[in-house]
């Protein structure tokens, strides 16, 4: 969480100390990302069990149980791992249309670091208040504004072109990080009923009390 602070307030010198550190995938997903997805994903349960969320379909606010609350939290987190795996995969070919012969590592620290701050907004998701829409907005531009100085220094491009490869990771990660909010933000708004029905039928499955 202090890494993804500093790369929004702070982020030459802290891009400029992880290009220099050249960290494995292994260290990055171990050590940095899944720390902080699962410090998210215990928010977002937490809130949902405590707080809720206001379900549109049935003009009521409905709180979820534990078991529940497991399964939706264990999907975002798994939805969220894939944001960015698939991430990395799509900016590591579209690096090889501008030239680039970036690693997987590579791409991979760029989009885990990048969209750090998409993630630390989501622990706004925790109260019913709070529109998913709104956070995730907020998050992504600043996640862009983290991009538009990792992508130069992570990925070392060409200066000619570094603004467009910037640019294009920059919307890919913009969509799909979208694409995964509109599926989670309309489920927890009720409108995927037979999605409900599956997880409830998970959740009734979970072994623990």
């Amino acid at each position: 969480m202090i890494k993804a602070l500093l790369l929004i307030f702070d982020p030459l010198p802290t891009w400029d100390g992880i290009a220099r550190a050249r960290r494995s995938l292994v260290f990055v997903l171990g050590v940095y990302l899944l720390p902080m997805l699962l410090l998210v994903a215990v928010s977002e349960g937490y809130g949902l069990v405590h707080w809720g969320k206001w379900q549109s379909e049935i003009g009521r606010l409905r709180t979820f149980s534990r078991h529940e609350a497991v399964v939706v939290a264990a999907g975002q987190f798994l939805l969220s791992l894939g944001v960015v795996f698939i991430g990395a995969n799509m900016i590591k070919s579209l690096g090889e249309t501008f030239h680039g012969r970036n690693t997987y590592a590579q791409t991979f620290t760029v989009v885990a670091y990048g969209l750090s701050p998409l993630f630390l907004l989501r622990l706004l998701d925790a109260f019913r208040w709070v529109n998913p829409w709104i956070s995730w907005s907020i998050g992504i531009l600043l996640s862009m504004a983290v991009l538009y100085y990792g992508v130069p220094r992570v990925m070392e491009p060409d200066p000619p072109h570094a603004f467009g490869l910037f640019l294009m990771s920059a919307l890919l990660l913009a969509l799909v990080s979208g694409l995964v909010r509109l599926v989670t933000a309309s489920y927890l708004q009720g409108k995927f009923a037979k999605l409900q029905a599956i997880i409830s039928e998970l959740a009734a499955r979970l072994p623990f009390q």
